[in-house]
């Protein structure tokens, strides 16, 4: 069996090939049988490469603060008064300072979460997101996204700049969990290098960042 590297030759022996290996194919002495791998491969699937929409188009005479805006701020009021109403000591207990900083924080995290699904939620079976040096990813979460020197330079010394990001729905695409293991994301942000080094048909080493929902 050909491998791409020693990681999952290893990984294919543990698995099961340590016992087939050398085994022939019933009625052939001249072919190694090649034992089964459904367990390493994803259903395969067409990805559609199309440019994203404005949220908004120029023509639109729909003020997107408007409505939505006096629902949302109504739920709010109403959310803000059923806490005063019911209270508890554990919130009592806590200083002004501390429910101040603890709300700034959930609304900020609130927000971040929303504009992630109204972006998501034009396109709800997109698993890419493309965009080489332009606007940056959309981050799922306020926390753990990474500052300029979190990202390492390349090896060829020239810094990694954001290319695309891959979102949580390929999830439910690759079925993952007939894997019998834990794989989850929130969002999968890719940083490839400036000068787009590398020559041939050689892989090249990148850097990955995984933001989980917080």
């Amino acid at each position: 069996a050909a491998y791409c590297g020693p990681e999952h030759q290893a990984l294919d022996w543990r698995r099961g090939h340590r016992r087939t290996c050398g085994q022939h194919a019933a009625g052939d002495d001249s072919v190694d049988a090649i034992p089964e791998h459904n367990e390493f491969l994803f259903p395969e699937y067409e990805i559609l490469i199309e440019p994203e929409e404005p949220e908004f188009p120029a023509d639109s005479s729909v003020d997107p603060d408007d409505e939505q805006g006096a629902v949302d701020t109504s739920k709010d009021l109403k959310e803000q008064e059923e806490l005063r109403a019911t209270g508890s000591a554990a919130f009592q207990s806590l200083d002004e300072e501390t429910l101040e900083a603890m709300a700034k924080h959930e609304t900020e995290e609130d927000k971040i979460f929303q504009t992630f699904k109204e972006r998501v939620a034009a396109e709800p079976e997109q698993i890419i997101r493309y965009c080489r040096g332009g606007e940056g990813p959309i981050w799922v979460s306020g926390e753990n996204i990474p500052e300029e020197k979190d990202i390492p330079n390349c090896l060829c010394g020239a810094r990694r700049i954001f290319e695309f990001q891959i979102m949580p729905q390929l999830l439910n695409h690759l079925q993952v969990d007939s894997l019998g293991e834990s794989i989850d994301w929130g969002t999968l942000v890719v940083y490839t290098c400036a000068d787009n080094c590398g020559e041939g048909d050689e892989y090249l080493e990148e850097f990955i960042w995984k933001q989980d929902f917080s």
